[in-house]
């Protein structure tokens, strides 16, 4: 166990399901023994979440729709009151329209457009600032304080993936982000990151991705590794950011693809 993440406390956006990366990320988490808070989306996403959110002993299970400030301050304001402050944010929300994502890039609506960007990516800065507003000051003596914001994104952020449309502008503007939130939250030691996971059979990609097989095909014939990732791979790595090992990165947008990014034609 990493010590230094034991008694942290964390707030995991965007748990779905079983197949879920946040939950891969929040099994991890729980692993090194820190205090787990989730949000849910409706009724019929609680049904899905409570049930994982309390097998890991969630302290906090709440509503909240990013897309409305006065839910994002509600559920940091649950938090500030059962905890007093948070360590860890874990951003894993995305949501397009699925015609903008089948269809053309070119043929995508004005409120499409708009919706893709403020679900995928303002959304990171609206909860970035609120949970800035309740991480501990650092203290120089002990090295102890800041905090760690973690987001996911994809590859589709930097190469023309089909079927992926205009996700992929959500998440460059996501990737773009993290950078202009590292520099404003580094002083006050908040770490900043994004990763870019390959392809998982996730409820949103499943779902909304015309072509996702071609996509897990793709990775396990052209990886240099030849197979795909899971939540608990990448949880894995979220585990280590948030971790005092960690302290000196940010900014920072790591993979977990196999090695797919480094792959020409």
């Amino acid at each position: 166990m990493n010590q230094s993440l034991k008694g942290k406390r964390a707030l995991i956006l965007g748990l779905a399901n079983e197949r879920s990366i946040a939950w891969g990320i929040a099994q991890a988490l729980h692993a090194e023994g820190v205090k787990l808070a989730f949000n849910y989306l409706g009724e019929a996403l609680e049904k899905r979440v409570r049930p994982l959110a309390e097998s890991l002993g969630a302290e906090i299970i709440a509503p909240c729709d990013v897309s409305q400030d006065d839910q994002i301050k509600s559920i940091f304001s649950q938090v500030k009151e059962k905890w007093g402050g948070l360590d860890i944010l874990i951003h894993s929300v995305a949501f397009a329209n699925k015609d903008d994502l089948a269809g053309r890039f070119v043929d995508v609506s004005r409120d499409g457009f708009k919706l893709a960007l403020d679900i995928s990516a303002y959304s990171l800065v609206a909860t970035a600032r609120e949970a800035e507003k309740l991480m501990p000051a650092y203290d120089e003596q002990t090295r102890k304080g800041g905090g760690t914001v973690l987001t996911l994104t994809y590859y589709g952020s930097e190469k023309v993936m089909p079927g992926y449309g205009v996700m992929g502008i959500a998440k460059a503007a996501l990737e773009a982000s993290v950078r202009y939130l590292a520099h404003d939250l580094g002083p006050k030691k908040i770490r900043v990151h994004s990763l870019s996971a390959g392809p998982i059979k996730t409820l949103a990609a499943a779902g909304g991705v015309s072509n996702f097989r071609d996509f897990l095909k793709t990775v396990e014939e052209k990886a240099p590794l030849h197979e795909n990732v899971s939540p608990e791979d990448v949880g894995a790595l979220a585990a280590f950011l948030c971790s005092d090992p960690a302290r000196h990165m940010t900014g920072n947008l790591l993979y977990v693809d196999s090695g797919y990014n480094i792959m020409g034609a």
